[in-house]
């Protein structure tokens, strides 16, 4: 199998990770192409990130030629195959549902080339779930970004039984050109590194709130003062989204039985919408100024 130069990149699905991961790449030079199945959030990343390239400017942290440069990089098209028909590398970042997943990744291979390195960005389900869905699994995997995928350093490249060494130090070489710090997972594991470890400390956090140790604000403030951690675990769940950490509790569940500490405590902010700061409400309240 022939090393590759990845200079066209597509990014699948315009949300909040993949119109980031787009615009990443595209100011570190190389050509991405963001699309969606749904026109408004295509049309929506094109207009966020020329707002996004603007601010910087005014900020002083980009000059305005880069910043020209960046966005004649930056592609919002309106279709699969204008974004993945000659692409080297090709990122899928839309909804965490399978079989949705196990359709598009259906869709790429047809319209693929053979040669293209294709990834997840799923931080939960490993490339190994879709290697019958694609021709060529020896370049496969996941790659998984950390939000806000702008600001984070940390990639996580994780290697399935499937995946070629090759195609590891391509994406670890990627990543490394697009500003991040990889890490090179050897074998498929649930949570990954980072998740992994961060689960047991959410787990351990919603424990002692269950057993009425603490509230969420001593929690956060023993953690961030006492091991030097940015951001408490409470404080993350509502800016990650504490919806999303009820789903993936109940998914658990659900699939292997396990039952996460204070998942009562995660169901009732979930049925109660408090979301955390994109509700305006979760462990914390950001209505008050």
């Amino acid at each position: 199998m022939k090393s590759m130069e990845i200079q066209k990149v597509a990014i699948i699905g315009a949300g909040l990770m993949g119109k980031q991961i787009a615009l990443n790449t595209a100011i570190h030079g190389y050509d991405a192409y963001l699309t969606d199945n749904i026109e408004a959030a295509v049309e929506s990343a094109r207009v966020w990130a020329e707002e996004y390239i603007q601010d910087r400017i005014k900020k002083g942290k980009m000059t305005e030629e880069d910043a020209q440069k960046a966005l004649a990089r930056y592609h919002a098209v309106k279709t699969l195959e204008e974004a993945v028909a000659g692409a080297d590398l090709i990122i899928e970042a839309i909804i965490e549902d399978q079989k949705i997943k196990e359709d598009l990744f259906c869709q790429i291979d047809r319209i693929a080339k053979p040669d293209a390195i294709i990834t997840t960005n799923s931080s939960r389900m490993v490339s190994s779930a879709f290697k019958d869905m694609v021709s060529n699994p020896f370049r496969l995997a996941n790659l998984h970004y950390f939000n806000p995928a702008l600001v984070m350093k940390l990639t996580e490249i994780v290697q399935g039984p499937h995946t070629s060494e090759e195609t590891v130090k391509a994406l670890i070489e990627f990543s490394k050109n697009t500003g991040k710090d990889p890490v090179w997972l050897k074998k498929e594991i649930d949570g990954f590194l980072a998740n992994r470890i961060l689960r047991s400390v959410t787990n351990e956090a919603l424990y002692l709130l269950e057993e009425g140790v603490a509230n969420p604000e001593d929690i956060d403030t023993a953690v961030e003062k006492g091991l030097n951690y940015p951001m408490g675990p409470f404080k993350l769940m509502d800016f990650t989204g504490v919806d999303t950490c009820y789903l993936v509790a109940k998914a658990m569940l659900d699939e292997t039985g396990f039952r996460k500490p204070g998942i009562d405590l995660l169901k009732e902010k979930y049925d109660k919408k408090e979301w955390g700061r994109k509700t305006g409400k979760g462990w914390y309240d950001y209505t008050v100024r």
